[in-house]
């Protein structure tokens, strides 16, 4: 809370601002002088007051602090006497305390070696399956090799039995196509040539498909 005198003194400020300027100038102002006067005088018969009230608190000063300390100083001494009843009394806590994080450590110690043994076993068995996995699928490759193998092998073996069997109908064909010329009838057209064996064996098995619906379609 402000004293009188600062309100005065904040008064004066306003008074100040609030008066106009002479004519031809911005420094100097028109003041009423009473009214000026009037609180000059109020703040010359308030100082005294302010001065005294002031001087009062300074000379309280003292016996302030001198209180303050005292009463610090009590509250200092009735917490050192609780420190140490409560220290008397925590003696049998403290060993409690200390067995149960003996305890506590043991049981983390235990828990971690479980943990860790836990861990390398599952780290085992994950290798072991990984092992077990590609030994299965290496076995599962070999098999899969020889069958496709030996499908190709009886694949070529049926081409060419196929092949020969062409051949033969082929060269009976042509010993019949002399005695159907001369009865008149029109000649039979040349068939295409059947791939050789080599060009067979570079076929697709759909490129046979193809050729032989093409052989049988002309027997038809």
């Amino acid at each position: 809370m402000s004293s009188r005198i600062e309100q005065i003194i904040e008064e004066i400020e306003e008074y100040v601002e609030s008066c106009k300027y002479q004519p031809l100038s911005t420094t100097k102002i028109i003041v009423n002088k009473e009214e000026i006067e009037e609180l000059l005088r109020e703040l010359r018969l308030k100082t005294p007051d302010e001065i005294k009230r002031y001087q009062k608190i300074i000379s309280n000063k003292d016996a302030i602090l001198q209180d303050a300390q005292a009463k610090a100083d009590n509250i200092i001494e009735d917490t050192k006497k609780q420190v140490q009843e409560m220290v008397k009394e925590s003696e049998v806590m403290q060993q409690a305390y200390a067995q149960a994080n003996e305890t506590v450590n043991s049981a983390n110690q235990q828990a971690q070696a479980i943990i860790d043994a836990a861990t390398n076993d599952a780290n085992n068995l994950r290798l072991s399956a990984v092992s077990y996995t590609d030994e299965m699928m290496a076995n599962m490759g070999q098999i899969a090799s020889s069958m496709l193998e030996d499908a190709a092998a009886k694949y070529n073996e049926f081409v060419r039995t196929l092949q020969a069997s062409v051949d033969v109908i082929k060269q009976n064909r042509a010993e019949l196509s002399p005695q159907l010329t001369q009865g008149g009838s029109a000649p039979v057209q040349e068939e295409a040539a059947a791939p050789s064996p080599a060009q067979a064996d570079s076929y697709e098995p759909d490129d046979y498909d193809d050729d032989l619906d093409d052989d049988f379609d002309d027997f038809d």
